[in-house]
């Protein structure tokens, strides 16, 4: 087909939703930029994004929601402190012994708030082995599948833009002992913005589109496309531990909330920490005519924040940190229901070209993108629970460079020592006054492993990596 009638077919394609801007510039591109732009056009959803920008795609009204919701059925803190757990603990225990439990991480973001040209999982965290992210929560699943004698199997979604690096630096370092079977690599699909006064798809380059991740959303389609899903299915995979690359502390397979969410029979249970205070910037979870949700920060209303019960706590108490359990029967059925998982629209500052083709840097947002989130799947889940656990035992989300109050690297390389001093000194060890010590978790997993591996009255005069090796 010659260029000429490629770019006519593309007109009469873009020009029912006022789109034919996209091939305003074909006649500048190579061969291999009109390909490219062209197979991007065509991979395009056209009337779905008109009708996302155009409010005909139901968005809920979340601050008419948030009146009428509840707190979430959950086992609290206290709860699990006055020694509900033990139950709990070798329920899960035996789950993990039968080698029936996955890990799902997704790591698709770049560094890009922290100051870094690589993708977010590559940040190198560890305070004294200058371990990335990655590499702790590869050495986790690792220490997962020695302390319970099976394989575990480890999903590792990436989005285009973090894809090739990603692989790239896996291959380099061996995957840092992962058995090459037990790792999944695919990468998550992705949407364009669309200018927010006319609704125009944007363009980063004349022979590109601006194309950003679908969200943790889009981690069910990208299952599926990519053979993961079946992988698990063979394998026998019948629960899945899910969590971001960005917080190096979450207790990964843990055999207690593993154990509640098989308990209660749950297809989706949610690790939660409690609010500190109202305008917190976490999730919400809420249950709302008779199902779990997760309400935005920014959609729950002031004056719904600040509720609180009789004893002054606050109502809407339970905070998502993005780390739960799935049932795989649960992803498989998300798969046949299209609402499952609703778009979200936010507005953001996105880079892009004028009608002359000048790149614009934005002050201010300029385009709505549209997301998934993986939490939209609780409504859907039959049965979902939340656990609460201590902030300190489970968050610290690498999200902000140096000179924000929280959650640079230097805040999170604080609680990755303060949580290591106190495995150590449950243990019966004492640390000298300033030393540190950072474990690795090919070491010791958490604080019962940590007692196996270090004799009660060891002291600690130097800061020491225990790596395990």
């Amino acid at each position: 087909m010659s260029s000429s009638p490629q770019k006519q077919e593309l007109v009469e394609l873009l020009e029912p939703f006022g789109q034919q801007h996209l091939v305003a510039f074909w006649d500048e591109l190579s061969e291999s930029g009109r390909t490219q732009l062209a197979g991007q056009i065509a991979a395009l959803d056209l009337s779905l994004i008109d009708s996302l920008y155009r409010g005909k795609v139901d968005q809920p009204d979340w601050a008419e929601l948030s009146r009428r919701a509840t707190p979430p059925p959950a086992v609290r803190l206290a709860e699990r402190e006055q020694g509900s757990e033990g139950g709990a603990r070798q329920r899960g225990l035996e789950a993990l012994k039968t080698g029936k439990v996955g890990v799902l991480l997704t790591a698709g973001g770049q560094g890009t708030r922290l100051g870094a040209d690589l993708p977010k999982s590559l940040f190198t965290i560890g305070p004294l082995s200058s371990a990335s992210l990655l590499q702790i929560h590869i050495e986790k699943v690792r220490g997962l599948a020695r302390r319970y004698n099976v394989a575990v199997p480890l999903y590792l979604m990436t989005s285009p833009a973090t894809h090739d690096q990603t692989v790239r630096f896996l291959e380099e370092n061996r995957r840092f002992g992962l058995d090459e079977s037990d790792l999944i690599v695919f990468c998550q699909g992705t949407m364009p913005a669309v200018d927010i006064e006319t609704g125009k798809l944007l363009l980063a380059e004349k022979g590109r589109l601006f194309l950003s991740p679908d969200g943790h959303g889009g981690t069910v389609a990208a299952l599926q496309s990519s053979g993961a899903l079946e992988d698990m299915k063979s394998r026998g995979i019948e629960q899945l531990f899910y969590l971001q690359v960005d917080n190096p502390i979450v207790p990964v397979g843990d055999a207690e909330l593993l154990g509640y969410h098989l308990s209660a029979e749950s297809e989706l249970t949610s690790l939660a920490i409690a609010k500190q205070q109202p305008q917190d910037k976490l999730g919400n979870f809420a249950m709302i005519d008779g199902q779990l949700h997760v309400i935005e920060y920014s959609d729950l209303p002031d004056d719904v924040a600040e509720l609180r019960n009789q004893g002054g706590d606050l109502k809407f108490w339970a905070g998502s940190i993005a780390v739960h359990v799935f049932e795989r029967a649960l992803l498989e059925r998300s798969l046949r229901l299209k609402s499952s998982l609703p778009f979200h629209i936010a507005k953001k500052k996105v880079p892009c070209l004028d009608a002359a083709g000048k790149h614009v840097e934005p002050s201010e947002p300029n385009a709505l993108k549209f997301e998934r989130f993986i939490f939209d799947l609780l409504p859907s889940a039959e049965r979902p629970i939340v656990v609460e656990f201590a902030e300190q035992d489970c968050f610290a989300p690498l999200k902000n460079a140096a000179g924000s109050a929280k959650d640079t690297a230097e805040y999170v390389q604080g609680m990755m020592f303060a949580q290591h001093r106190r495995w150590l000194e449950a243990a019966g060890a004492r640390l000298a006054e300033g030393v540190h010590v950072e474990i690795s978790p090919w070491f010791a997993l958490d604080a019962e492993e940590v007692a196996e591996r270090v004799e009660a009255g060891r002291e600690f005069f130097e800061s020491v990596y225990l790596s395990g090796v």
